[in-house]
């Protein structure tokens, strides 16, 4: 089951009504022509999830629409994934189907794969997993060629890693990410190349220092870290920072500092209103921070957030939502101007859109 708006032909009649509702929605923001960066018409989810539907001997992939929880509907091909995953699925599921311990309350398989070739797949399961189980797990890996992950209540089993390490080109550098299974990943490598890339042009004329908040795994920091003197970034999430700090050694990027903290703590070191643990080895006041980058989730950003951004010369707003994009700029554009806007088709044949802004403060 798919969208029944799903057709690779109608691709760019979807987009550009995409693009004109986006021009409707900011025809009140003063903002330029976007630049629009397209996304393949096919295979381009680099993550996927699936039900596992059981009916009497036969075990298949499932789904259901949104807003119908009760009636699953039976996935045989699903191409908007990335070729990796259309070609381990049915490899699979005929394995499930052949091994009543792998099939046995089995009801849920997530896909993770990259641009590299590495895949992680996810077994969920309603029942305790034992040694057995994962002896004929590492079996079924090894013949898949593939990193592989057993859940069920309080259990994780690794077989072999529970990363993938994904490779994407942004300019003339390539750029290698750690990946790890439930945390965030970008779902469409090809446009998080083009997200990248504009992102990297646009801030070239930039000088100072950068702070980001929700830094994630680094996606946008490291390629950003070439257009300045230092980087200061800041994540909530451990895992997520133990990913960055990975990601910075593995591509050799020793210009950026991250700190495990809110933007309201970071806000707060900054004015000196409170010290921090996790900052005793970092200078503050060593920095000469002139830029911003902010990516954050699809609330928006809040108003002490808001305010932070302000401060700077030039903002960089990522937004994976465009209402509230559009709501946070009737106030930042009280003291900023949009200089650069672009629309990311992250997620074709839906509704969602990404979009960026670049803000220059007004004279």
């Amino acid at each position: 089951m798919t969208d029944q708006r799903f057709s690779p032909e109608n691709y760019q009649q979807q987009l550009l009504e995409k693009t004109q509702h986006i021009n409707n929605l900011f025809a009140d923001c003063d903002v330029p022509t976007p630049e629009v960066f397209s996304s393949p018409a096919t295979g381009f989810r680099m993550r996927a999830e699936f039900k596992i539907w059981h009916e009497g001997e036969e075990s298949y992939y499932a789904m259901y629409r949104q807003g119908e929880y009760k009636t699953p509907y039976r996935i045989d091909t699903f191409p908007q994934a990335h070729e990796n995953i259309s070609r381990l699925m049915p490899l699979l599921l005929e394995e499930i189907n052949a091994s009543e311990l792998l099939r046995r309350k089995l009801f849920q398989v997530e896909f993770l794969t990259t641009l590299s070739g590495e895949t992680l797949i996810t077994l969920i399961y309603h029942k305790k997993l034992d040694d057995i189980w994962q002896a004929e797990a590492e079996t079924l890996r090894a013949k898949l060629g593939v990193y592989m992950i057993g859940r069920s209540r309080k259990q994780k089993l690794v077989l072999g890693q529970d990363f993938v390490t994904e490779t994407l080109k942004v300019g003339e550098r390539t750029y290698h990410y750690q990946q790890i299974e439930s945390s965030f990943t970008q779902p469409n490598a090809r446009v998080c190349e083009k997200m990248l890339s504009w992102a990297v042009q646009h801030t070239k004329a930039c000088s100072g220092d950068l702070v980001e908040l929700y830094c994630g795994n680094g996606n946008f920091t490291l390629p950003l870290a070439a257009n300045f003197e230092r980087v200061m970034a800041t994540e909530l999430a451990k895992s997520s920072v133990h990913s960055a700090r990975y990601n910075m050694a593995l591509n050799e990027v020793n210009n950026i500092d991250i700190a495990r903290m809110s933007s309201e703590e970071f806000s707060a070191a900054l004015d000196k209103v409170r010290s921090f643990r996790r900052l005793k080895d970092i200078d503050l006041d060593s920095f000469n921070f002139t830029t911003i980058f902010v990516d954050p989730p699809r609330a928006g950003l809040d108003p002490h957030t808001t305010a932070i951004a302000q401060a700077y010369e030039t903002i960089v707003y990522i937004s994976c939502n465009p209402e509230t994009l559009h709501r946070d700029l009737q106030e930042i554009t009280k003291t900023h101007s949009v200089a650069e806007f672009a629309v990311f088709d992250q997620f074709p044949f839906t509704h969602h859109i990404e979009c960026g802004a670049i803000l220059k403060r007004r004279p």
